[in-house]
């Protein structure tokens, strides 16, 4: 009973905010990399998830690299109008080593949540790939998972996972060898525990990096 009154409650009040949304239209200049329809708040109904490339660059140095944003759509009454915006989420389009070779973000959305993948090379050898999921709860969109790999060509790949809601955290580490006869290679770290995330973090006000919690039993930090 107490989930379905929560559950009504959340319809209501994204029922009372979809009356004064905002008309959407593509803003001139914006480039559409990316898109992705599904039911993210429970109402039977299909938002709709689109990236750009805005026309606002940040070095133009040696490429063109522009800030990159998404909208959250709601299909009202055969018009789409603006749910949410965000810009902190994304990096811009010239990440990386090989920004000109960057796939564009990935989006899903599943089970009501939206997970957003981004892929880059930090270097000629290394590969790191963010992705972030995302859930519509009391009012608003709060990040509930986290998957982080890094991994080099042939001598390491480290892997992350977070499930804010669970505490669950899974922290991977496999090393190997460019040369077979290498000896001095590190051995593999495997530690799952769980970790008491106090509060969930809204999604405008997630800055991939900017968190970080300790391992327990090991000399390390876990940034998110």
């Amino acid at each position: 009973m107490k989930q379905l009154f929560s559950l009504a409650a959340s319809l209501l009040i994204v029922e009372f905010h979809a009356q004064n949304l905002k008309d959407f239209t593509a803003p001139k200049g914006y480039q559409k990399i990316a898109e992705a329809k599904g039911d993210l708040d429970k109402d039977g109904q299909d938002e709709t998830v689109i990236i750009f490339n805005t026309d606002k660059k940040i070095n133009t140095d040696d490429h063109d690299d522009f800030l990159r944003t998404f909208f959250i759509l709601k299909n009202i009454d055969g018009k789409l109008k603006i749910w949410k915006q965000n810009n902190t989420v994304l990096f811009s389009s010239g990440m990386g080593f090989y920004s000109e070779d960057n796939t564009p973000p990935e989006l899903s959305i599943k089970n009501n949540t939206l997970s957003i993948t981004q892929i880059f090379n930090t270097n000629s050898r290394h590969t790191q790939t963010y992705q972030h999921t995302f859930r519509f709860q009391n009012g608003d969109f709060y990040l509930i998972g986290s998957h982080d790999r890094f991994e080099d060509t042939c001598e390491f790949n480290y892997l992350t996972e977070i499930n804010f809601s669970t505490g669950k955290v899974i922290t991977d580490e496999e090393y190997s060898s460019c040369d077979d006869e290498e000896k001095d290679i590190p051995k593999d770290i495997h530690k799952e525990f769980v970790h008491p995330f106090k509060t969930l973090i809204k999604m405008n006000n997630f800055r991939i990096g900017e968190n970080k919690f300790k391992v327990p039993g090991l000399k390390k930090e876990l940034n998110y």
